[in-house]
């Protein structure tokens, strides 16, 4: 195996969250190898198994997953392709959403059932200790501090590591880090896509780790005149290779998670670790979206 087709994701700089696991920036989310309306098995379970075992040689050491995916799918092909873990793999998950049908995602932030699911990711992922739990989202039928103060029990009991925190503003982040220690925010961020900007910046400042769910939406900004498009073709990239080099490029603190149940679409997304972007490349690009 070539140097070249094995270190894409190291390209893309580490990061350490919660200043001790150090992750190459360029990690993998499992969302996408489970069923229709992320329900149910994959519709290819071997092509789910072969992806997760390409990512980690190409270097991945970061993958998010959640109870909820599947339910339950997600992990459970993370634990047959994987375990045993290498050492540098860190697995994040999450807990806080339930699952009643395809595309349903009911919130319950009850301190019970967030003790039970994060039991149950600990035994469907065969670990001792879950390296990232973070809180799918705040139910607000719950109080905040009976959510992550259920989460900060979990971490003194030592069966979590860190505690991050998904779809959150800045004053929630706050107000969760008078109650335990967060050392990551999940949010739906791209380059089409931009309402969590303030929570990045404000991430960045902190050092706290900034995981951007769908962070490949560039269909908008696709198209013959679009300088996204002009700029991937004369880089000899994808519009794909480009948004992740822009997300990359935004902060140090930035994590990208593509997911694919391609191994083809994966060697690809992860060639954008590659790719780097000039400032007048990076400002034209951030001119885009909303």
């Amino acid at each position: 195996m070539t140097t070249s087709s094995t270190s894409s994701a190291h390209a893309s700089g580490t990061f350490r969250i919660g200043g001790d696991l150090e992750v190459n920036r360029l990690g993998y989310g499992t969302m996408q190898l489970t069923g229709p309306g992320v329900w149910g098995p994959p519709k290819d379970h071997d092509e789910a198994i072969r992806v997760l075992k390409r990512a980690v040689e190409l270097g991945v050491n970061f993958f998010d997953t959640a109870d909820s995916y599947g339910p339950y799918v997600a992990e459970e092909l993370l634990k047959e392709a994987l375990h045993p873990y290498g050492d540098d793999v860190v697995i994040a998950t999450k807990a806080g959403l339930t699952r009643t049908g395809p595309n349903e995602w009911p919130p319950l932030g009850r301190p019970e059932y967030l003790r039970q699911e994060a039991e149950m990711s600990l035994r469907r992922l065969g670990l001792d200790r879950i390296d990232l739990f973070q809180l799918h989202r705040i139910d607000p039928q719950v109080p905040l501090e009976d959510q992550v103060g259920e989460l900060k029990k979990l971490q003194d009991e030592g069966k979590i590591r860190h505690i991050g925190l998904s779809e959150v503003t800045v004053d929630e982040v706050k107000a969760a880090q008078q109650i335990a220690t967060i050392v990551s925010v999940q949010n739906l961020y791209n380059l089409q896509k931009r309402d969590a900007e303030e929570l990045l910046d404000w991430s960045t400042e902190q050092g706290i780790g900034f995981i951007p769910w769908f962070p490949l939406a560039t269909g908008g900004l696709t198209g013959a005149d679009s300088p996204l498009s002009e700029l991937a073709e004369r880089k000899q990239a994808s519009p794909a290779q480009i948004a992740l080099a822009w997300l990359l490029k935004r902060s140090p603190v930035m994590l990208p998670i593509p997911g694919t149940s391609s191994v083809a679409h994966l060697e690809d997304n992860l060639r954008g670790a590659e790719i780097e972007l000039t400032d007048d490349e990076f400002e034209e690009l951030s001119k885009l979206g909303s």
